[in-house]
């Protein structure tokens, strides 16, 4: 893995016009993979140009629906082939356990074929009108021009796939940066989309840090969207920059999911998907279930049955097949995170078990224990702020009101789960939850068919399924005066 890589700008390979370069390093162990390109303002500024280019003049605009399906089809079929190259990818780089890495690459082809269907299915509608003339209204559906996509780093391959099929299904062209900490999967995606046959400027791939190269990406005239997966504070950010063309914006952004258990629940099931809801991808997902609400009537056999099932689960280097927990993305986040237990225990809350991972148990790596934290109030900062870590904040409640009550106290509104068996306290739960998706006896996830944002602070519009068109195109309404 030592061969440096260079950027994708325009069809070609290309180094940053600066010419620095930064390392990404394995989490699991410290050590250096390789290094990619520093791009900065210039190198977005070729980028843009490149996808601008192609979107006005090349033969992109020109093509047939059908044509960009069968370019789309053709990419998930090469994807999957080089499935196994991108799994290693992907837990070397983010340390993703590797059977969750197989299965995120699976998703990724699988998602491109579903938007690669929708590319001939792109209509707009004939419109009645009451205006006392002899008028012929129909509407159409255009592509926006150039999307700047931000990808995260934690599921890497599965997050820029998701920012890229749905544009390139209607027409768009893209900018597309990888989070600095893991552009390895991001930069082989780049060499398949040529290998694919897309038309030069289509896709562009800019390595940087987010700083320089994704703020200019946001700053950038030319670029007509902006998509943007990471936290609030700076996807609050990018909406004060856009505003300044008003650019428009797709933003996924933080969470503090409320987990709900009934005692009515299926009470082993409820312990595995309190487990998976927090603890896959060690906690670092938007989604996480990192609020556990449990009826006070099994509170505290809960607490302790959850607390045994958590400090059983494996952690280590993804590339066993043993293990559960792999590392956090970086000693910063490793940092961050051990802090808020530190700041969880002097507001109160008791550690029942988890904490650091000690240099002898798992060495150079970047790796906390899967942790719960019990005796939590609302109140405390390890309820209310996103750790992105594998941590759980307990807290029992008395009946079905109080819990919707506590579960919508938060300024997120991503995700939300509940565990019973009272069909009438799914509908409810479902129904008064504020937030953009709900899970009913199942950990979160999500499909290529349905929508995926939140409410909130957790972001603005949605990505998947139809309202990732809607995200991508524009409406144009033409008048025909038939007189």
């Amino acid at each position: 893995m030592s061969e440096p890589k260079k950027m994708f700008i325009n069809g070609e390979w290309v180094e940053a016009a600066s010419g620095k370069r930064f390392e990404t390093t394995n989490p699991a162990t410290g050590e250096v993979l390789t290094s990619v390109p520093e791009g900065d303002q210039e190198d977005i500024d070729r980028a843009v140009r490149a996808a601008r280019k192609a979107f006005e003049e090349g033969p992109w605009p020109k093509m047939k629906p059908a044509e960009r399906a069968k370019l789309l089809l053709n990419l998930a079929d090469i994807i999957e082939s080089h499935g196994d190259t991108f799994t290693h990818l992907e837990t070397l780089d983010s340390g993703t356990p590797i059977g969750v890495a197989s299965y995120f690459t699976t998703l990724a082809a699988e998602n491109i074929r579903y938007y690669a269907g929708w590319a001939t299915k792109i209509t707009g509608e004939t419109v009645p009108l009451s205006i006392p003339m002899n008028l012929f209204n129909y509407t159409r559906r255009e592509a926006i021009g150039v999307c700047g996509q931000i990808v995260p780093w934690n599921a890497p391959l599965m997050n820029a796939i998701m920012k890229l099929s749905a544009p390139l299904a209607v027409g768009n062209t893209v900018v597309l940066k990888p989070s600095e900490l893991t552009p390895l999967s991001t930069l082989l995606l780049g060499e398949l989309i040529q290998e694919a046959g897309f038309p030069d400027g289509v896709v562009n791939i800019v390595t940087g840090y987010g700083h320089t190269a994704g703020a200019a990406l946001t700053e950038h005239p030319e670029v007509d969207k902006i998509t943007f997966t990471g936290s609030t504070a700076v996807g609050k950010q990018i909406m004060r920059t856009a505003a300044d063309h008003v650019k428009k914006v797709t933003l996924e952004l933080g969470g503090k999911s409320a987990n709900i258990i009934f005692a009515d629940a299926e009470y082993e099931q409820a312990i595995a998907t309190a487990a998976n809801s927090i603890y896959a991808l060690s906690g670092q997902t938007c989604f996480a279930g990192s609020r556990l609400f449990v009826e006070k009537k099994i509170y505290d056999r809960f607490m302790s049955d959850f607390a045994d099932y958590s400090k059983n689960l494996k952690l280590g280097d993804g590339f066993d097949q043993t293990t559960v927990i792999g590392p956090l993305i970086s000693a910063k986040q490793k940092s961050r995170v051990l802090n808020y237990l530190d700041i969880g225990q002097r507001e109160g809350a008791e550690m029942l078990v988890g904490g650091n991972a000690t240099e002898k148990e798992l060495a150079c790596g970047h790796f906390v224990k899967p942790t719960v934290m019990a005796n939590v109030t609302n109140e405390m900062t390890i309820a209310r702020e996103e750790i992105f870590g594998p941590v759980i904040s307990a807290m029992p409640f008395e009946d079905i009101d109080e819990v919707i009550k506590l579960a919508n106290q938060s300024i997120y509104g991503l995700g939300g789960g509940v565990c019973t068996t009272d069909v009438r306290k799914v509908h409810k739960v479902a129904h008064e939850l504020k937030t953009g998706n709900v899970y009913v006896n199942v950990p979160p996830l999500s499909d290529p068919a349905t929508p995926f944002g939140g409410f909130k602070q957790s972001g603005i519009g949605r990505e998947n399924g139809a309202a990732s068109i809607e995200a991508y195109t524009q409406l144009k309404s033409v008048y025909i005066n038939l007189d």
